[in-house]
């Protein structure tokens, strides 16, 4: 490659669902040159192309073609996979090389995988986003980065193109770390809006004066305010993240906490209420419906759920 002090580095961009669509779109339309990974959901993509990315087929053409590589994965298990699998970024990682993984992960596969790209001369960085879809699509995402000061300095222009806040945490592996304490917050409060608003549901309240009342509480929140959308407007659009989601990333978050006695008791009963929606069938719906999913496997009433 040449030199990247003289021309902007290449990114490459794997993952570009509900958030990382929006990412690589502003890292395109703020001048790098960028080229995605296609995957089975071509509209992104072919979104993406139209706009002048180019295309590459497997995660080490992605890498050998680019000076820094962004990810935005559903799990960990699929990180791994495109770093370690075969034609994975490890084939090609070479010094200069940055991988920037924005997935919600797990801090010690993050820190094994920073560690075996180290070897290649290779860097890393942990940054996974907050916020939403829509502030993805703005540029305006929140992001927690970790990892070496000289790295981060050499990626903090691109991240600056999609995210307007961004909160260095500290070495390799704690922006996921923390990424997985906050969403713990997040779905934990979530899980009781959802069975609050299903009582609430079933016990015919009008829901117009419950929001006015929770808005003057304690008991208001973001999740709340979000839930309530879809409760009275029937929009779910505001909170795009999946019911699988949600389990995949508690299931994290207690595997992070339990070591040494560790307690998960909120965590796991939360894990219970959104196990229960994908058990029913509901894993591709996004999380403000949860309480008429619990509403309606309560009391067997057919409240319409999105069509997805």
């Amino acid at each position: 490659m040449t030199d990247t002090a003289v021309r902007p580095p290449a990114i490459g961009y794997m993952g570009v669902g509900f958030m990382g669509h929006g990412a690589a779109k502003n890292i395109l339309e703020k001048g790098y040159a960028l080229t995605v990974l296609g995957h089975r959901n071509r509209e992104p993509v072919e979104d993406l192309l139209r706009r002048g990315a180019q295309e590459a087929h497997t995660p080490a053409e992605l890498a050998s073609r680019c000076d820094m590589v962004f990810m935005c994965l559903p799990s960990t298990g699929h990180v791994e996979q495109a770093v370690f699998g075969p034609s994975g970024i490890l084939s090609v990682a070479r010094p200069g090389f940055v991988l920037i993984d924005s997935t919600t992960s797990e801090p010690e596969s993050t820190r094994r995988i920073g560690a075996a790209l180290r070897e290649k001369g290779a860097d890393m960085i942990d940054a996974p986003f907050g916020r939403t879809p829509k502030e993805a699509e703005l540029g305006t995402l929140s992001t927690f980065v970790g990892g070496e000061p000289e790295v981060l300095q050499r990626v903090m222009p691109v991240i600056r193109t999609y995210a307007s806040t961004i909160i260095e945490t500290g070495a390799l592996g704690t922006g996921h770390t923390i990424k997985l304490v906050n969403n713990f917050l997040a779905l934990a409060t979530s899980a009781v809006v959802g069975e609050a608003l299903s009582t609430a549901l079933r016990l015919g309240l009008d829901m117009r004066v419950l929001k006015e009342v929770v808005d003057s509480s304690g008991g208001n929140s973001v999740m709340f305010q979000r839930f309530m959308k879809w409760t009275l407007e029937g929009d779910d659009s505001d909170f795009k993240a999946l019911m699988s989601i949600a389990v995949k990333d508690l299931r994290y978050y207690r595997t992070l906490a339990a070591p040494g006695g560790g307690v998960t008791h909120l965590a796991d009963a939360a894990a219970q209420v959104y196990q229960l929606a994908n058990h029913l069938g509901h894993e591709r719906q996004f999380m403000p419906v949860l309480s008429t999913i619990l509403a309606n496997f309560v009391d067997g009433k057919d409240r319409p759920l999105p069509d997805r």
